[in-house]
């Protein structure tokens, strides 16, 4: 099963989905894409990779310096990347 959310702002995509496994939070930009990936249960560390099924870049406790990550691998700074309402609680 997955539940799925998505909003855009500044030229970035974004879409949060939920699987039996992991909250992702994908985001994507001229055909680049960052994925903010949580364990479902949503207590464990933040894992950025550079799409829904990458490899693992890097882990990091807080939501902001995922998302500061994601946005470097974009191109964009972190108030270009737009969050849905259902992601705003992922990090530690």
């Amino acid at each position: 099963m997955t539940d799925t959310e998505s909003a855009s702002a500044n030229g970035v995509a974004a879409r949060y989905e939920e699987t039996d496994d992991e909250r992702r939070l994908t985001f994507s930009r001229d055909g680049r894409e960052a994925t903010v990936a949580q364990n479902v249960e949503g207590y464990a560390m933040l894992k950025v990779r550079p799409g829904p099924d990458g490899d693992e870049l890097e882990r990091y406790y807080g939501f902001d310096m995922a998302l500061d990550h994601a946005a470097e691998l974009l191109g964009v700074a972190v108030p270009d990347l737009p969050v849905p309402d259902a992601a705003a609680d992922m990090g530690m």
